[in-house]
């Protein structure tokens, strides 16, 4: 799952992928998914699949969750508010 880097916009992105640092790349120089254009992201959360049919299966599953996306991207600002507090 990646997150917009843009201050005040919390806009995920969910997808799938068997070269995470490539896709990266791409979403940041406009050449991904057309949802992703005119941002910068960061990769917030990742999960590793033995088939592409498992990893398609979850990232429609947490394309529709609506409320674990939240968590996520909830659980990765509290986590960085407390590494950048210390």
């Amino acid at each position: 799952m990646l997150k917009s880097t843009t201050i005040g916009l919390n806009k995920t992105y969910v997808g799938y992928t068997n070269n995470i640092k490539n896709r990266l790349i791409k979403h940041n120089s406009n050449r991904g998914a057309k949802s992703t254009k005119g941002h910068k992201w960061i990769l917030i959360y990742k999960k590793r699949f033995k088939t592409k049919n498992d990893a398609m299966s979850f990232e429609y599953k947490l394309k529709k969750n609506r409320i674990r996306r939240k968590l996520i991207l909830e659980k990765f600002v509290n986590e960085n508010i407390n590494t950048t507090s210390i």
